[in-house]
């Protein structure tokens, strides 16, 4: 009984990367779709984001005492991440109606997001795999872990910054008088 235990849990990593290509194109279909704003989920993805990143970035810093460069690859990417998230606020539709606010992200983005993170992590595997069977003797750096960071750098201040957008906006919209058609850009929605 205990090796088919020791089987199932050793086939959940190999399930999990398998199914990587299901994940993502449901993470797009979900993150693209036309979503009804919410104030305690914004709450809610911002402090988990924001406790994320936290980790991230101490985790990289550590990190970094083994492969150089990590957290600074790490640190670019969420910079980068937070200025690819202020452009997803502004070129999201935002749909105000009377108590409630909607908004559709721009698809564009959220696939260059999407296809930013899995391009990194199949190139990080291949480097990996190669790196590993060189026999190189720095072979976790060789893999393009500091890279990897920064992709996932980018990708935790894009979505910090995307739902601190949210958040905001839907508080102006809570704030704005009953009637009014102050709501801010109605843009394209991708």
């Amino acid at each position: 009984m205990p090796l088919v235990a020791l089987g199932l849990v050793l086939l959940l990593p190999v399930l999990a990367v398998l199914l990587m290509p299901v994940i993502l194109v449901l993470r797009f279909r979900m993150g693209s779709k036309r979503q009804r704003a919410r104030g305690c989920l914004a709450v809610l993805n911002l402090a988990g984001l924001a406790l994320s990143t936290g980790l991230f970035l101490v985790g990289a810093a550590i990190t970094s005492y083994w492969i150089a460069g990590t957290f600074t690859h790490a640190l670019v990417g969420v910079v980068a991440g937070g200025l690819l998230g202020a452009l997803g606020v502004f070129l999201s539709r935002w749909e105000p109606q009377p108590g409630v606010l909607h908004y559709t992200p721009s698809r564009w983005l959220v696939l260059a997001i999407t296809l930013v993170a899995a391009g990194r992590m199949g190139y990080g595997l291949w480097r990996a795999w190669h790196a590993w069977h060189s026999g190189a003797d720095e072979w976790l750096a060789a893999s393009g872990a500091a890279g990897s960071l920064g992709a996932g750098g980018l990708v935790l201040g894009y979505y910090l910054v995307y739902w601190l957008g949210v958040r905001r906006r839907l508080r102006a919209h809570e704030r704005a008088p009953v009637g009014s058609s102050r709501s801010g850009r109605a843009g394209p929605a991708g």
